[in-house]
């Protein structure tokens, strides 16, 4: 029997969005409010195909519970049940405005980091 092993840079992958998920369908929303599903694409479609609705869904209802997002039900434009959506509060906007800034200040740090060679100086 053979068992496959996990590719460990998607498990490092899947690690890093962990920690941003929750600014990245912050960010999504304030484009548009957007369906559950929609948020999947729109990762996919941005290169973070590791999130499914699955780990989506306790996230938005957690955003919710802190007020960071609110939604509400409309029609779907395929016919088929109402769908929920969600939209941005005050809060989550001011949430993904500071966030934001962390995630920068926090990435350009790790740059630089990753960037250091052996020599102390850039990576050949």
């Amino acid at each position: 029997m053979t068992v496959e092993r996990a590719d460990p840079g998607d498990h490092r992958r899947s690690q890093l969005l962990r920690g941003v998920l929750d600014l990245c369908l912050l960010s999504l929303i304030a484009e548009r409010p957007r369906y559950g599903y929609e948020f999947v694409e729109a990762l996919t479609a941005d290169g973070l195909e590791l999130v499914s609705e699955g780990s989506i869904y306790p996230l938005l209802a957690r955003m919710e519970r802190a007020g960071l997002v609110d939604s509400y039900r409309a029609a779907s434009s395929a016919g088929g049940a109402p769908r929920k959506y969600y939209r941005l509060t005050d809060a989550g906007q001011a949430e993904l405005s500071g966030g934001r800034g962390a995630w920068r200040a926090f990435a350009a740090a790790v740059d630089r980091t990753l960037d250091i060679g052996p020599t102390g100086g850039p990576p050949p």
